[in-house]
């Protein structure tokens, strides 16, 4: 017997934020970054709040540290909240989820309700029970999996992702795609999540670029806002694969952005999962046929599953071309040298990453050597 279920509340379109007003208790907790208080973002959020007390943690960074989430988690319990709101990209409501889920571990507050804002369109976090913290020490950024992490609400409101900068919008995007992607080919998948994983597939082909091309295309920004959402209720049930689990240990070690580092692998992953083989091959494995059902539904397919996975492979390489993302790891200025000291902890890490465990193929330390060298110096066979 398998189950389906969306436990968070989604409120999207407009007037979205004015479900604030429905959070029950009087003492809210919102985290978020220091650019949202700047900019003054934050007043979209607390405006909704009135006659409520509320405390904000705003030192929220990229890839938050473990560090950060244990004075997140030291507020929290200061300050006894009803409530939480968490508002920003990934990072801050990673952060969010893990103050919290620590703060519960320690048994000194009771369950509290998260309600996550997101301000990129990437994630998915905001209906996902993953977080992934980073040890900055170790150099690695361990994924944090439990049913507690999993907000009670989401809220979408494409007037916080209209400003998000052009090289932010390609990036997650990106990582919008690859979740989809991973979440499709998954072990885990199932008829409803492959629904909405080919519902994301095709609305990133369509509206991604538009999207980077253009802040004030309304259309093109709800539409990628609404397809992170999709991709994350997909993944989130069928866990995701080896290009996740290649790109938790690239950031972890040689800190390039995380979408960025979904793209960069992307091509590469789907070529190794897809297992293609000699040209005179009749049978295809199920990652490869299902590949190809996407290659049709994004207007690429031939009938055929070896021209449908390389079509796929090209349409994006096109869209990252478009949007003018480096195609390899040498063209986000990684030096050979610490890129070579660095493969076979990667590779070690892969394999022990969560995410592994459902990729379609069965993956050795070897393929994930091989992948890093074709991703440095960006060669591949598909063009």
């Amino acid at each position: 017997m398998e189950k389906f279920e969306i436990k968070t509340s989604i409120r999207f379109g407009e007037g979205a934020l004015e479900s604030l007003r429905e959070i029950e208790g009087n003492k809210i907790f919102i985290v978020t970054d220091p650019f949202m208080v700047k900019s003054g973002m934050i007043e979209m959020v607390t405006r909704h709040l009135a006659g409520k007390q509320y405390k904000v943690f705003d030192e929220v960074e990229p890839d938050p540290s473990v560090e950060l989430v244990t004075k997140g988690v030291k507020e929290l319990l200061e300050f006894e909240p009803d409530a939480a709101v968490a508002l920003g990209g990934g990072s801050a409501i990673d952060e969010a989820k893990a103050i919290l889920h620590f703060a519960g571990r320690m048994g000194k507050l009771p369950r509290i309700g998260l309600t996550a804002i997101p301000t990129t369109s990437g994630t998915g976090s905001e209906v996902t029970s993953f977080a992934v913290i980073t040890d900055r020490d170790k150099g690695v950024k361990y994924p944090l999996v439990d049913a507690s992490l999993l907000p009670e609400c989401a809220i979408l409101d494409v007037d916080l992702v209209k400003t998000v900068p052009q090289s932010v919008v390609a990036d997650t995007g990106m990582d919008v795609l690859t979740h989809a992607l991973e979440a499709y080919v998954s072990v885990r998948a199932n008829a409803f999540t492959d629904a909405l994983a080919e519902k994301a597939v095709v609305t990133v082909f369509k509206y991604l670029v538009r999207s980077f091309k253009d802040g004030d295309d309304r259309e093109a920004r709800e539409q990628m806002h609404d397809a992170s959402c999709m991709a994350g209720l997909a993944f989130d049930r069928t866990s995701l694969g080896l290009n996740h689990a290649i790109a938790h240990n690239i950031g972890g070690k040689l800190g390039v952005p995380h979408g960025r580092t979904n793209a960069i692998l992307l091509p590469y992953v789907i070529e190794f999962n897809a297992e293609l083989g000699d040209f005179g091959k009749k049978e295809f494995n199920r990652a490869a046929e299902k590949y190809a059902v996407l290659a049709e539904l994004v207007g690429v397919g031939s009938g055929n599953v070896r021209a449908g996975v390389k079509n796929l492979i090209r349409l994006i390489r096109r869209m990252q071309a478009q949007m003018k993302m480096p195609g390899s790891f040498k063209e986000c200025g990684i030096i050979p040298d610490k890129y070579r000291e660095a493969e076979d902890d990667i590779a070690k890490g892969a394999l022990l990453d969560q995410c592994i465990v459902t990729n379609p193929r069965v993956v050795t330390k070897e393929d994930v050597v091989e992948i890093l060298k074709k991703t440095y110096h960006g060669q591949h066979q598909s063009s």
